[in-house]
């Protein structure tokens, strides 16, 4: 089973973009799990102030398994992607820099209702 550490950005898609993670990331993956750094509740609690989809995207985390990290932000979701030797799901492309950089694999959307995989080496 493959290990997806979502950000806040991936945990937003669904309510933003109508698109279906669990059926992308099913039909790229096979069987995965969905975990999220813990500091990224308190990027989307920060965020539901602004953004409505956000108050949705921090329920749909909190169904999630949370994984504890010492670091915050996008940091948090690289440190728990090298811990649970996991596949960053992002759209941000700060972030996709710089897990691409650490060779870590990561998905993100292609279009508006796709999801892709993306590694170092085909970047």
């Amino acid at each position: 089973m493959k290990i997806v550490i979502a950000d806040s950005n991936a945990l937003l898609m669904p309510f933003k973009n109508s698109i279906n993670i669990d059926s992308e990331l099913a039909g790229i993956l096979g069987s995965y799990k969905i975990m999220v750094p813990a500091p990224i509740i308190g990027e989307l609690k920060k965020l539901s102030d602004k953004i409505p989809e956000a108050k949705i995207a921090l329920k749909l985390a909190m169904t999630k398994e949370l994984v504890e990290t010492e670091t915050m932000g996008d940091a948090s979701v690289i440190e728990a992607a090298v811990k649970m030797d996991g596949i960053v799901l992002t759209n941000d492309r700060e972030l996709i820099g710089i897990a691409l950089k650490q060779r870590i694999p990561v998905i993100r959307m292609m279009g508006k209702k796709r999801l892709v995989l993306t590694d170092h080496k085909n970047r």
